[in-house]
């Protein structure tokens, strides 16, 4: 792997912002960062100048099923590539793989198809999103806050199934979603957190009580917020007001403006502060796309004006949301510039424990890089220091 020294206008790091930056790439990491001039050019190297470009780090995107026509239910190689090949052209150089609720065999064999892609996806020299790891949304989910997934599927939190999934993601299990109002929720949450993964709160009917006592078994984050779950209101505030009164929980947002207003986005904002919230997609098979037919999971999904609605009962089905416009989305509501990058790389990269590998402009980081212009567009993608375009 080739020495790339890049010269940038400005590069966004944990310390701060860099002026005229240089960013010397080695053998897929970071090797230093800091001002060009205080960087010399190593032997060998080639230089890219980019001095009307602003560096920050490649998005994570830790809720997401699918892109480019694929879905990651189908579990096979081939759709797992197309999926981080389309999604690394848009900025997101790292995801966790999520599940839909289906049938338990599918899901099974699902999973166990996405862990044999993780292991080897780095054996070719290929300019693709990382698969991090799963994200297992379902099937412990709440009948009355399903969103699509099929009420058929959903299962009440056992530690039999969870064991299942477990042994099928073969150490590649990151975060369970869980409604905790359900009967065995607890035994469930305590299993899961024993074995490091994250549980968020989605996807449920659960009480202000209820989600406060999850948070003591050791759930600190939230799945998509405001959306699939109890509203609230100012007698019973239910679980968004444990969502936004609770330090330690971090808030998922879909920043579309189709899943959430405008106003409920920045009421969360606020509340939360740019440590609390991380940007995700929720992206379905549909993500740079165009408008047509589409799975999430078995389910058959409809999109027009790029939003998408499951065909059989015309409910939001996840989106088509790219990071890159949910960070153009943030700063129009006034978010500062870095607070919104915060959101789609340190914070998630936070919540998975992984915040001196990944999103994060640093020495020994991954070369994730993302250039862009004034306008907030993407120019260029390095993942892991291979250039995506």
């Amino acid at each position: 792997m080739s020495t790339t020294l890049l010269h940038v206008g400005k590069a966004i790091t944990p310390k701060g912002e860099i002026a005229n930056a240089g960013i010397l790439i080695r053998e897929g990491e970071i090797e230093s960062i800091g001002a060009r001039a205080d960087l010399t050019l190593p032997a060998g190297a080639q230089e890219i100048r980019a001095e009307d470009s602003t560096a920050i780090p490649g998005f994570i995107d830790v809720h997401i099923h699918g892109a480019g026509g694929r879905d990651v239910m189908e579990g096979n190689n081939d759709a797992l590539a197309t999926i981080t090949g389309k999604l690394a052209e848009f900025g997101t150089t790292s995801l966790l793989a999520t599940t839909v609720t289906a049938d338990a065999d599918d899901t099974v064999r699902a999973v166990e198809g996405i862990s044999g892609y993780i292991a080897t996806q780095h054996e070719t020299n290929r300019a693709r999103a990382e698969i991090l790891g799963i994200h297992f949304e379902g099937p412990f989910l709440s009948k009355e806050r399903r969103g699509v997934h099929r009420t058929e599927f959903l299962q009440l939190p056992s530690s039999d199934y969870l064991q299942r999934l477990l042994h099928a993601a073969a150490g590649n299990a990151r975060i369970l979603t869980i409604a905790p109002e359900l009967i065995g929720a607890m035994p469930c949450i305590d299993a899961a957190r024993s074995l490091g993964m994250v549980v968020s709160i989605g996807h449920t009917d659960a009480t202000y009580e209820q989600a406060r006592a999850a948070v003591a078994h050791g759930a600190h984050h939230a799945t998509h917020v405001y959306n699939a779950m109890r509203p609230f209101t100012h007698r019973d505030p239910g679980v968004i007001g444990a969502v936004l009164t609770t330090p330690e929980i971090t808030a998922e947002l879909i920043a579309d403006g189709i899943h959430v207003d405008e106003i409920a986005m920045k009421v969360l904002l606020q509340a939360k502060g740019a440590n609390g919230v991380v940007l995700i997609s929720d992206g379905l098979s549909a993500t740079g796309m165009p408008d047509g037919q589409y799975k999430l999971g078995g389910m058959e999904v409809t999109v027009s004006g790029g939003v998408c609605r499951s065909t059989a009962e015309g409910r939001l089905a996840g989106s088509t949301l790219t990071l890159d416009r949910a960070l153009r989305n943030v700063v129009k509501l006034g978010v500062p510039f870095a607070s919104a990058v915060q959101m789609l790389t340190v914070n998630p990269a936070k919540v998975l424990g992984i915040e001196f590998k990944k999103g994060a402009l640093r020495t020994g980081a991954d070369a994730d890089i993302v250039l862009l212009n004034d306008s907030l567009e993407i120019t260029h993608v390095w993942a892991r220091g291979i250039t995506v375009h």
